[in-house]
């Protein structure tokens, strides 16, 4: 019998093809009808491994869902609240699992590992946004105990899309 070891771990810059290959596929997946085409495929070709190991390299807070092996399920960064007008210290800036690890729990543990870093970093309160028409990430969420207290708005090709931040105290 093998057993499947699941690691939640800072990201490496050898990771960064991997976190590459899982932001394309999560995106396409999450964001196919919601973002036109073209800004899409902009916004995922900008985030080339090259991108990710420059990121890493920086000191982005990046965590990986490494499956065993280097197998990358999935990805968070994180870090300090970017919107002045809310009042919580944390802020969790991206989660995504590649579209066959969704549903399964595996967002949960990299969320709550993300939580507990910015708790050890001294952070007060986490806010994440998502957008309106994102409702894998609007129920994710809604189910983790967010609570949808303020909104905003993001234009892509003339489009202009609501999101939502979500809180926990």
């Amino acid at each position: 019998m093998t057993a499947l070891t699941i690691d939640i771990r800072p990201a490496e810059r050898s990771d960064a093809e991997a976190i590459s290959q899982t932001h394309a596929s999560a995106w396409d997946y999450t964001y196919a009808g919601i973002i036109p085409y073209q800004s899409l495929r902009e916004m995922i070709n900008r985030r080339d491994q090259r991108w990710w190991a420059r990121a890493i390299d920086r000191g982005t807070s990046v965590m990986v869902l490494d499956m065993g092996g280097g197998q990358i399920a999935g990805y968070v960064t994180f870090g300090l609240n970017r919107a002045r007008a809310l009042p919580q210290d944390g802020e969790i800036y991206e989660i995504y699992l590649r579209p066959e690890y969704q549903g399964v729990g595996l967002g949960s543990k990299l969320f709550n590992a993300a939580r507990a870093r910015l708790k050890t970093l001294r952070c007060t309160g986490l806010v994440v946004w998502a957008l309106e028409d994102n409702s894998g990430a609007v129920d994710f969420y809604g189910n983790m105990g967010g609570k949808d207290i303020a909104e905003g708005y993001e234009t892509f090709a003339g489009r202009t899309l609501r999101k939502i931040a979500y809180v926990w105290e």
